[in-house]
């Protein structure tokens, strides 16, 4: 039974941002900063960088961020935050824009504005990945006999309620807009 009870499943969230307008040499310069950081740690690092393509680089980490949350919610794991780091990032050059410029005599040379396709993977750490498998365990075996079905209950009616006072706040915003 220890060995069923200790099974755990490790939550990533995965997102990608194409066609950017960065030449992939100078974004790679950027991703080679948060690569096996924290995720909390790569986005202070993206905030105090002065390039430009930092903003897309964080946009597409908080992106995949976010994706993990809503992939521990919809399995029905409670995911904390804290604990992810990036595990991939890279980027891939994007297609090639040509252009012309004038040129003295009737000629024109021709230049390319490079595009780029940033690629973020955030994952959980195998200790935080067994520590939640841990207290899932613990959980139901509370939430046994008459006393955890009680506790069941009043869980899952805390958990209802702040899910409906999380769309009254979402339905505020959207009135207010």
């Amino acid at each position: 039974m220890a060995a069923d009870a200790i099974q755990h499943r490790m939550i990533d969230g995965f997102a990608n941002a194409r066609f950017i307008r960065v030449s992939p040499q100078k974004a790679r310069l950027v991703i080679d900063q948060i690569r096996g950081r924290q995720a909390q740690d790569a986005l202070q690092v993206l905030q105090f960088t002065k390039k430009r393509v930092a903003k897309d680089v964080a946009k597409v980490l908080r992106s995949a961020i976010a994706n993990a949350e809503h992939k521990a919610d919809e399995a029905g794991d409670s995911l904390d935050v804290d604990s992810l780091f990036v595990a991939q990032c890279y980027v891939n050059e994007g297609p090639r824009w040509k252009r012309l410029r004038t040129a003295p005599m009737g000629r024109a040379f021709r230049y390319q504005k490079r595009t780029s396709h940033i690629v973020v993977q955030v994952a959980e750490h195998e200790r935080a990945a067994e520590h939640r498998a841990q207290e899932a365990v613990a959980e139901r075996e509370a939430s046994k006999g008459i006393k955890g079905a009680v506790r069941k209950a009043r869980k899952t009616l805390e958990d209802r309620a702040k899910k409906q006072k999380k769309a009254v706040e979402r339905a505020k915003k959207k009135s207010n807009k």
